[in-house]
């Protein structure tokens, strides 16, 4: 198998397991940078609302290898050893099949992943039991690992359409293929982003960001994808900087089992180039990471000091957030922005593109249908009943009030970065 086929493989699953340990364990010789919490500062847990079913099998293989989300399983949806063994079996022949058909060179699906996991579901566990899980696996996926969360004031998402935030946090629209940096409620920056593949989708809620970790390293799990690789064996860890380690420079967990982390070529930004994660290269990396650092109030990370990091590459060290920054995760393909409808590609088929969206977006955006005019009005419906394969742009000049900003300062991801700026 050569290097480059390997590296790909490894890719595929990286972000979907328990590489998103936030804290080294106890005996490790990895150096850790602590930053002291202010007493105004105290994290803040955050909150989300369940979505619309998220689950895949390789979503599923991913869960089923968190002892916590078994243990839950097992007790809320009163699953015995044997359903929970036939699950993993299911759900790791989806990953060898994935594996064989190199599924990341694919930009289209040839069935929907999620209506293939629930016929399996429903084969295993029979009708009732199947949407048990569905929903407490889809809640918990969305939720993330929130076992980490402190008392004191609750974070919300918003449920209009196209909100901006009026305080700091990270906004994320999928289909949208950005990123977006909020302080104090003004956009201070966007980037481009790569999103997780439709078997392996992007969570949709409200995570939160707490640390940064610089070369970090990567624990592949006890999976037989991982038994059948050369040089990488379940439960030993691949050291920062190891050719064989997926998650580039800089990784930003924002709750199991996600991240936002580089090491992207240029060329998957914009497109499916994850596996449950948000992924930028490493110069967009690089800039976010200083960028967390100074809306969170976190001095121990600068430009000099993520030189002097990542100078070490074996050397993981982990930053503590001064203050928890909320990540907002969205699946909005109709945005009103700055004057324009934007109509997105349905990327995870998610059913949003309809006219019932279309008029709610409007409406949360102070408009109508009847607003527009009759070359707009049947622009934005030939759009959302076409199934848009790219992004479709309206002008609705002066009808329109600013709605959701455009990109400010916007990073791309490319090497000239040319058409930064747009806002």
């Amino acid at each position: 198998m050569s290097i480059f086929r390997r590296l790909s493989i490894l890719a595929l699953f990286a972000c979907l397991i328990t590489s998103c340990m936030t804290e080294p364990p106890a005996n490790s010789n990895r150096s850790v940078v602590t930053a002291t919490p202010s007493p105004t500062a105290s994290p803040s847990p955050v909150t989300a609302e369940a979505t619309s079913s998220q689950i895949t099998l390789p979503l599923l293989d991913a869960l089923l290898a968190d002892e916590k989300f078994v243990a839950k399983a097992k007790q809320n949806v009163k699953l015995s050893d044997q359903q929970i063994d036939s699950l993993k079996h299911a759900s790791s022949a989806e990953i060898a099949r994935l594996r064989e058909s190199n599924a990341e060179d694919s930009e289209e699906n040839a069935a929907d992943p999620r209506a293939q996991a629930d016929q399996q579901l429903r084969s295993i566990l029979g009708e009732e039991k199947a949407k048990e899980l569905t929903q407490f696996a889809n809640d918990y996926w969305s939720r993330g690992d929130t076992s980490e969360a402190a008392a004191g004031k609750t974070v919300e998402m918003s449920k209009q359409p196209n909100a901006v935030p009026a305080d700091t946090r990270v906004v994320v629209n999928i289909p949208a293929f950005r990123m977006d940096v909020f302080q104090d409620g003004s956009l201070v920056k966007s980037y481009k982003v790569g999103i997780g593949y439709p078997e392996f989708p992007l969570p949709q809620g409200l995570r939160k960001a707490h640390t940064i970790i610089f070369n970090p390293t990567w624990t592949p799990p006890d999976s037989p994808w991982v038994a059948k690789m050369k040089n990488v064996t379940a439960g030993e860890t691949v050291e920062a900087g190891d050719k064989d380690n997926p998650l580039g420079p800089i990784k930003i967990p924002i709750g199991l089992p996600s991240l936002i982390h580089g090491g992207k070529s240029p060329a998957r930004i914009g497109k499916f180039a994850s596996h449950g994660c948000v992924g930028l290269t490493t110069p967009q990396v690089k800039d976010f990471a200083a960028l967390l650092a100074r809306i969170s109030n976190t001095s121990e990370v600068s430009d000099k000091s993520i030189d002097s990091y990542l100078k070490d590459k074996e050397r993981t060290q982990t930053v503590k957030l001064n203050q928890v920054v909320p990540v907002e995760l969205r699946y909005e393909t109709i945005v009103v922005e700055d004057g324009k409808l934007h109509i997105y590609k349905d990327v995870y088929s998610q059913n949003t593109n309809t006219e019932e969206n279309l008029r709610r977006v409007l409406e949360a955006n102070g408009l109508s249908l009847d607003d527009l005019s009759q070359q707009q009005r049947q622009q934005a419906l030939d759009a959302v009943n076409s199934k848009p394969k790219k992004e479709v742009v309206i002008d609705l000049g002066t009808v329109a009030q600013k709605g959701y900003p455009a990109p400010v300062d916007l990073d791309t991801g490319t090497a000239d970065k040319r058409g930064q700026k747009r806002g």
